[in-house]
């Protein structure tokens, strides 16, 4: 099993999340971060931290979300690795509480 970040996180990108890995298994995008299946133990540990409720384990990912298991192997394979805490984007609170944002994901060109 692995943790997934959801859609929740796009365009929020609250980092609590990443500051207590202990694998550093999380990956930074423009705006969305993601979880490397391949990295992840598996501690649960990130999921209470995480402001908006956008980590789930893989088999509790909610009904129409399924697909970001695989976007987070994806980009995870892509986008740099984050260890450290930062602000979240400067929009972030607005954001928390919208949903449908796949449409506003940032994707790598």
């Amino acid at each position: 099993m692995t943790f997934v970040v959801t859609e929740a996180c796009i365009r929020c990108k609250y980092t609590d999340c990443v500051s207590v890995c202990p694998v550093d298994c999380f990956h930074e995008g423009p705006n969305f971060l993601v979880i490397d299946p391949a990295v992840c133990i598996d501690c649960a540990v990130c999921a209470p931290e995480c402001p908006v409720g956008a980590i789930v384990p893989d088999t509790e990912l909610p009904a129409g979300q399924e697909h970001f298991l695989e976007l987070n192997a994806r980009y995870a394979a892509q986008w740099p690795v984050i260890s450290q805490a930062q602000e979240p984007l400067p929009d972030a609170e607005h954001w928390a509480s919208v949903s449908g944002k796949l449409e506003h994901l940032a994707e790598p060109a």
